[in-house]
């Protein structure tokens, strides 16, 4: 028959003398069978037995009930008359601490329920699984968790996360070797990074991204490291340098898609003066360039204005959407909003009185009723008790709409599609970041479209190809010769890029040649991320960092 000494797991020198259920306990009763037992202070073992008492300990459940182990311990005389000590209890470890009221493997359970869940969650958790504990015990235990002895780090990699968005940030550490979080800490100050740095001189890289918190935090606190900038970010930035460019040339990619549209048959001399004298002015005198914020609203106003012209030609709101790639709710909001950040034409106040009677009035106006005076009367006789002006005001935002879905569909074929006519700079950036051979068949010729309308957009298609080309396969000596290709293309927003690059060439060049990068960092920080909204919002730094620090 099984000893049941080994179905509760207990080391060796401990026997279960008897087990009694008592309500929703399962009470054991244990003796240590050890013949001797070492005094704590001189280490000097004892036989000779003073007498015993009972422990009463708590331990992990066993089949939904809660274990109590009714512990019989012995104390013994020391027998090193040079001992302060005349008497001790013997020591059960690693089985229980000393004067603790739980086994040490019920307080490891209770830690790895904490740094999974936390301490409301934990506790709601352990309730279910047998264990009753409280918050506070919880996140105690969690706090006593030793500190992480990590191996001497060569590859660091650094970034900063947020505590409170916007607010307060801290600043995370990752052994790109081990892929083990190190550390955090509570700031993303230089000093502190330093600071931290300075402690660890066996550094030989630094991976972060472009921000100059962490490069002079390197400086300061690893000079003997090398700093290696962030692909990824690179290509960020670029993403949006090359997005800044297609919002502003917009206008004169679209005017250069319609005229080839309709003037087929022209030779290609006339087409190429024709779109030189329709592309505005230079890049490098371009008010537009190099101003994001002008830049993405030039495109707004130029798409408001394809929104007007495309009304005026009679299509309706959700051909205008089909058409531009746009949501047909946001169509209707810029015709009676005007165009965001800009000055509205067709701005109207509509009194909340008169949102009941919308639908009866669209229906109404489907319908062939277009007398606002007529509508404006049925109004009143339904109970309306706003002025005509209201009635009219919205009758004016359906004014154009023809009322048989035959004569839509004739009107909008009368109206031939042009080319790019629904181009978006936030969608046709990723058509030159990406590979070409990723590119399926529509986007291919979409991009061409685009080329062969802006120059500009020509000359900015090349050069992203090549840095991309350069970054993918980490080319880092090709790096000067296409500085050099940027600031002869006097494509503003792109020299604003260069001068960035050279502002932190040197990590630049080595994110372009050493394999190392922050990819694994980003994803520690999501993880982060994940237990920081486990605690609510109710933990501070400290709990944090041991969550982090411990995470299973």
């Amino acid at each position: 028959m099984m000893d049941v000494s080994s179905l509760f797991s207990l080391p060796e020198g401990l026997h279960v003398e008897w087990v009694e259920p008592q309500g929703a306990d399962l009470s054991v009763g244990v003796v240590s069978t050890n013949p001797s037992s070492c005094c704590p202070l001189c280490a000097q073992a004892s036989s000779q037995v003073h007498s015993r008492y009972w422990r009463r300990l708590r331990d992990v459940p066993c089949a939904g009930r809660q274990v109590v182990l009714h512990l019989s311990v012995r104390k013994f005389f020391c027998r090193n008359p040079d001992c302060a000590r005349k008497i001790f209890a013997e020591r059960l470890p690693p089985f229980v601490e000393p004067w603790a009221q739980a086994t040490s493997r019920l307080f490891e359970a209770v830690q790895a329920i904490g740094l999974v869940t936390g301490g409301e969650l934990g506790t709601r958790l352990a309730d279910r699984i047998g264990f009753h504990t409280s918050p506070s015990t919880i996140l105690g235990r969690i706090m006593a968790l030793a500190p992480c002895s990590f191996p001497p780090v060569s590859c660091l990699g650094i970034d900063d996360w947020s505590f409170r968005r916007g607010r307060k940030f801290g600043t995370i550490l990752v052994d790109l070797t081990t892929h083990a979080i190190i550390d955090l800490l509570p700031d993303r100050c230089a000093e502190t990074s330093a600071a931290w740095m300075r402690e660890h001189s066996e550094i030989e890289i630094v991976s972060r991204d472009r921000g100059e918190d962490f490069a002079a935090a390197a400086r300061a606190g690893a000079p003997q490291a090398i700093q290696c900038a962030d692909r990824f970010h690179l290509a960020k930035n670029l993403t949006e340098i090359v997005e800044e460019v297609l919002a502003r040339c917009r206008a004169e990619i679209r005017q250069a898609s319609k005229s080839s549209d309709t003037a087929k048959g022209v030779q290609d001399g006339e087409n190429a003066e024709r779109l030189s004298a329709s592309s505005g002015e230079d890049p490098v005198t371009d008010p537009l360039a190099g101003s994001a914020h002008l830049a993405h609203h030039a495109e707004r106003s130029d798409r408001y204005q394809q929104l007007v012209e495309l009304r005026n030609e009679g299509l309706t709101n959700k051909e205008i959407a089909r058409r531009l790639g746009m949501a047909e709710r946001t169509v209707r909001h810029w015709f009676k909003r005007g165009i965001p950040y800009g000055k509205p034409e067709l701005r109207r106040k509509r009194s909340h009185g008169f949102d009941p009677y919308i639908p009866y009035v669209t229906e109404r106006w489907n319908q062939g009723e277009h007398n606002g005076l007529h509508i404006f009367r049925e109004l009143q006789a339904r109970g309306f008790k706003g002025g005509s002006s209201t009635v009219y005001r919205f009758l004016r935002s359906l004014r154009g709409y023809s009322a048989s879905p035959q004569g839509k569909a004739e009107r909008a074929q009368a109206i031939p599609e042009t080319p790019s006519q629904d181009f978006s700079a936030k969608d046709a950036v990723w058509l030159f970041m990406r590979r070409p051979v990723d590119l399926d068949e529509t986007e291919k010729h979409h991009l061409a479209l685009i080329c062969q309308a802006s120059p500009t957009a020509t000359r900015v298609y090349e050069l992203v190809q090549d840095f991309m080309e350069m970054l993918r396969h980490r080319k880092g000596e090709r790096l000067d010769n296409w500085l050099r290709s940027v600031r002869n293309s006097h494509i503003k927003e792109l020299q604003s890029f260069v001068r960035g690059i050279e502002r932190d060439k040197a990590a630049v060049l080595a994110g372009l040649t050493l394999p190392h990068s922050n990819g694994i960092v980003e994803g520690k920080v999501n993880k982060l991320k994940l237990i920081k909204r486990m605690g609510y919002g109710r933990a501070g730094f400290p709990l944090l960092r041991q969550r982090v620090l411990h995470a299973l």
